[in-house]
């Protein structure tokens, strides 16, 4: 598609923007909602619609080429994440579940399951730092560094026994007399084959032979064309030609290459402009900005005396210093600003612990208030994006929306903006510097004129100065101040507790839409998620937030994940998938990981210290916990005591209350067995908790399907992929993964040709294998009904009856005095 394509596609998507915000921020705020599933179903249709121009938005910053139109674009993306994070985490505490079904919304819209998928930017690995990128250029060197020293210790293995040595001899020997045997029996065939076509019979019946064969083969050929054109033409299979990209696919694809490298040229040319621009404004208007807010500043100077009769303080660099000065404000109202907050500064602290005391008493007070207002209705919470994407769309609306590019037909950078943004940088500059010369101008004119030391004004700077000294808290130590990021690095990863990543994706976590969802909850009957459900909450809980910033800092803050699930569905492979998304570093805390490493109270201090650190400074980061029940046992398995699982279980959640919002670090727990654990201790130090089901027959279906092709195996006719799909029931992905290896080996691969694939061959492997029995997934699922939010779902199927019936204000007033 062309730039004027993509202008289009922006216009389109911020008119959608427009309509939503005009809906979220009405002139009348909306009265509170009682009926709880309405308020539901106005959240869920926000969220679908903020993910459609989420999906939009992210096409159109990925192929545009004007770099000042994808710095607006890039704004506006980052806070429509955040809105639909926000509105992620309102449905969580409005429906008490992790996962919601939105059927009917989707119904209602027209739309698939597949256009409401949460799509992974491809900014967060394109766009990130050069530091960043040269700290994981570092750790690959690392890692590289210390597989090789390991595979070199593994080649320098000690000398063999006599026993070692004879059983390698005797393995060699004997293959060497099979490969001899093979040989024989080759030539004997041979042989044998060489005497029954001397011995064979005439040539008419020879020839009768072949035509039989041959005649056979022509007439299978023509019978299968002829089914295949027969299944085309009925819609029943896919024609051949259109498997193959077509022509206009393949120029589509060459063109967004191409349109990647202009992105790349023109943000090159945009960056170098800025500092020409910059400079050639410093040198051409800077000194007149000088003298103009030199003459603004003296004017204020005497306008203020001739008012109040002395001149007036000037302004602290805390409060703006001369930018109050430049402000639309007289000169009455600037001094009675500055004087405002200087009694406020005196009247803080007095006013302060009065403040808390009445607060204390009005909370009380107002306790079931609250409880009333919120059972007489629903209202949304305070967004921290919206006003945001107000500014982001006003900003298209004046700017770029009805602006004329015609003569700018190669989308670069418009000089002119660039001019409009560096003047305010260059004015805020000049402003610093002026600040100190004109500070000293008007003690200068105190002295001569109004024979004023200006001994307050110090002495006030000075108590300020002092009254901000004692606010301040207590750093942390660090321990290892004097080390850099390589030596810390490099320790870690000998030690094992920094790794690499497997080479997986989010999408390679493969299940199908949970399609009843709806109508099971509408039955009173809770469904299991579908695999699908569980990617779309990983791409909201971990991605999304670290792989940007903004989006990190605003959003509500989750510090700890926990996944739990029975073996082999994926949770390892989640772990290393969202690093891949996100570039991550990897971070092993392990129970398992870490016993024997650092021994005693002061190793272990620093062993956190070191990881902590090292995340905060490699971030994004994620640290995993696998097996983290072992953490919190409620009774040490004989067996693990000498591993001492429990050895993390006080200083990691001390750990975990330093991580902030500008910390892009997350823990990631895994557990197949949660029930071991205090579950009151493992839902303290996980805020969130996912639930990972057994595959339903859906994403059964789709796993055996694109598991058997990535392998190399061929799907036809012949291989029922549904009765397999049906007889795998309570088995998981790692399971099927396990059959797929042993069946679809390369022998079996080229042999396909001549003997496709059948369930059949699958089914004995299977046979093998012990799969997940509903007793396990209930008792998973019992488990997690006793999480605190699994408590208020219970409480809320509950009393739904009196939920969805509409209160008046007087029931609600009787309720709460019971």
């Amino acid at each position: 598609m062309s730039q004027r394509t993509y202008n289009q596609l922006w216009s389109d998507a911020q008119w959608e923007l427009s309509h939503l915000l005009a809906e979220e921020l009405p002139a009348v705020p909306p009265r509170p909602q009682r009926d709880r599933v309405v308020f539901f179903q106005r959240l869920a249709l926000l969220y679908v619609r903020y993910i459609q121009i989420f999906r939009q938005l992210e096409k159109i910053y990925e192929l545009m080429v004007h770099p000042q139109k994808r710095q607006v674009i890039r704004k506006i993306l980052d806070s429509i994440i955040g809105r639909v994070l926000e509105l992620k985490n309102e449905m969580v505490e409005k429906e008490f579940s992790e996962y919601h079904y939105m059927d009917d919304v989707l119904h209602d819209l027209k739309l698939t399951p597949s256009q409401i998928e949460i799509p992974i930017p491809r900014y967060f690995l394109s766009e990130q730092s050069r530091d960043f990128q040269e700290r994981k250029a570092m750790l690959m060197d690392i890692l590289k560094l210390v597989e090789v020293t390991e595979s070199l210790d593994l080649l320098m293995a000690k000398d063999m026994t006599q026993e070692e040595a004879i059983s390698v001899i005797q393995v060699a020997e004997r293959a060497r007399q099979g490969r001899v045997r093979a040989k024989l029996n080759e030539e004997s065939r041979n042989m044998s084959r060489r005497h029954r076509t001397e011995t064979a019979g005439t040539a008419e019946s020879a020839a009768i032979c072949i035509q039989k064969v041959w005649r056979g083969y022509i007439q299978r050929k023509r019978t299968k064309i002829a089914r295949d054109e027969e299944m085309i033409f009925l819609g029943m299979a896919m024609d051949p030609k259109y498997l193959v990209p077509c022509p206009a696919e393949v120029t589509a694809q060459a063109n967004e290459a191409l349109a990647r490298v202009k992105q790349e040229e023109h943000e090159d040319a945009y960056q170098k402009s800025l500092v020409v621009v910059a400079n050639q404004l410093r040198e051409t208007e800077g000194h007149d900005m000088s003298k103009t807010m030199k003459s603004q500043i003296r004017q204020w100077f005497f306008e203020c005396r001739n008012i109040t009769g002395a001149f007036p303080d000037y302004p602290d660099e805390e409060d703006g210093g001369s930018a109050l000065i430049f402000a639309e404000k007289s000169p009455q109202q600037l001094l009675e600003e500055i004087a405002a907050k200087e009694e406020e500064d005196s009247n803080s602290k007095s006013k302060g612990k009065e403040e808390k005391k009445e607060k204390g008493k009005k909370d009380k007070g107002k306790g079931k208030e609250d409880e009333e207002e919120e059972e007489a209705g629903l209202k949304m919470l305070p967004s921290a994006f919206l006003s945001d994407l107000e500014e982001g769309n006003k900003i298209f609306i004046d700017f770029w929306k009805t602006r004329n590019e015609s003569g700018n037909f190669s989308q670069k950078h418009e000089v002119e903006l660039i001019k409009e943004e560096k003047r305010k940088v260059i004015e805020a500059e000049i402003r610093v510097q002026l600040d100190e010369q004109m500070r000293q101008e008007l003690a200068e004119l105190k002295l001569s004129v109004d024979k004023d030391k200006g001994g307050k004004t110090k002495a006030n700077a000075k108590k300020k100065k002092g009254s901000k000294s004692g606010k301040k808290k207590k750093k942390e130590k660090d321990l290892t101040a004097e080390r850099t990021l390589e030596s810390l690095c490099q320790e870690l990863v000998e030690q094992g507790l920094l790794k690499q990543a497997n080479n997986v994706r989010l999408q390679d976590y493969l299940g199908d839409y949970s399609y009843l969802g709806t109508t099971l909850r509408q039955n009173d009957i809770e469904p299991m998620p579908s695999l699908s459900d569980v990617r779309q909450v990983l791409s909201l809980y971990a991605v999304l937030p670290l792989g940007s910033q903004v989006v990190h800092e605003k959003t509500p803050l989750i510090k700890a994940m926990l996944l739990v699930g029975p073996a082999g569905v994926g949770k390892k492979m989640l772990v290393h998938a969202v690093c891949q998304e996100t570039g991550a570093s990897l971070f092993d805390l392990s129970p398992l990981n870490t016993a024997g490493k650092y021994p005693g109270k002061s190793g272990l201090a620093m062993m956190l210290h070191m990881v902590f650190k090292v995340a905060r400074l490699m971030q994004p980061s994620i640290i995993w916990i696998e097996d983290a029940e072992k953490m919190f046992y409620k009774k040490v398995p004989k067996e693990e005591k000498e591993l001492d699982p429990k050895r993390l279980k006080k200083d990691l959640p001390k750990c975990l209350k330093l991580i902030k919002g500008e910390d892009r670090v997350l823990i990631i727990g895994t557990t197949k067995d949660p029930q071991s654990a205090d579950i009151k201790l493992l839902c303290k130090m996980y805020s969130k908790i996912i639930l990972i089901p057994r595959p339903d027959y859906g994403s059964r279906y789709i796993l055996w399907k694109q598991l058997i092709k990535k392998k190399g195996g061929e799907i036809t006719k012949a291989l029922d992929l549904s009765s397999l799909a049906k007889i795998s029931d309570g088995y998981t992905p790692g399971h099927m993964v396990q059959v797929i290896q042993s069946v679809v080996t390369k022998r079996r691969i080229l042999q396909q040709a001549n003997r496709p694939l059948t369930a059949a061959e699958f089914v004995a492997p299977l046979a093998k294998i012990d799969p997940v029995f509903e007793v396990e997934e209930e008792a998973l699922k019992n488990w997690y009904a006793k999480t605190p939010l699994g408590k208020k779902r219970i409480k809320a199927a509950a009393g739904k009856e009196d939920e969805n019936a509409p209160v008046k204000g007087k029931d609600v007033k009787k309720k709460g005095k019971k």
